[in-house]
């Protein structure tokens, strides 16, 4: 599975509540309308940023940290974002991704600068940074996870095959 984006870079820590504001969490229903408040109270501006389908958020340590809310990694993947790398993940926001569809890659993002080109080939485990001409090595995200993907979440998959995807 072969993505790309520009980058759109956050910092640390950035928890479910940053995301999307508890504030919309009953107030809101529709994901649609929802992801329109994507970031906005660490940035007013991230959605005007989001280029649908080709836009990554490139983070620090700790995304997705705080409660299990799924609206997180859903306004993330209904805003358009690609993928979400970041140098660690909380594993309750990584596990809720991956079971939408939402790519999640785990690298040092320290040489990844805003508006970057970056590729992603999740199958050899590369993502290259185009604009400063840099390559990283990344753990191959296993093949039962991008089959997973491939089908938009493992609802998607179970609808599609009609039983869960093999670990191998």
């Amino acid at each position: 599975m072969k993505l790309s984006g520009q980058a759109l870079k956050l910092g640390d820590n950035i928890n479910t509540d940053f995301i999307i504001s508890g504030r919309y969490k009953f107030a809101i229903t529709d994901i649609k309308e929802l992801s329109k408040h994507i970031m906005e109270d660490i940035d007013p501006g991230f959605s005007a940023k989001i280029k649908p389908g080709n836009s990554m958020i490139v983070a620090g340590k700790n995304f997705g940290m705080g409660s299990s809310r799924e609206q997180a990694p859903l306004v993330i993947k209904e805003s358009g974002i690609t993928a979400v790398l970041a140098k660690s993940f909380a594993r309750i926001f990584y596990r809720n991704s991956f079971n939408i569809g939402l790519p999640l890659v785990e690298i040092d993002t320290d040489k990844i600068r805003e508006t970057d080109s970056l590729e992603l080939d999740l199958d050899k485990g590369i993502v290259k940074n185009t604009t400063a001409n840099i390559e990283f090595k990344i753990n191959p995200i296993p093949a039962f996870m991008q089959e997973l993907l491939k089908e938009g979440g493992v609802i998607n998959y179970v609808k599609k095959y009609k039983k869960l995807p093999q670990v191998e």
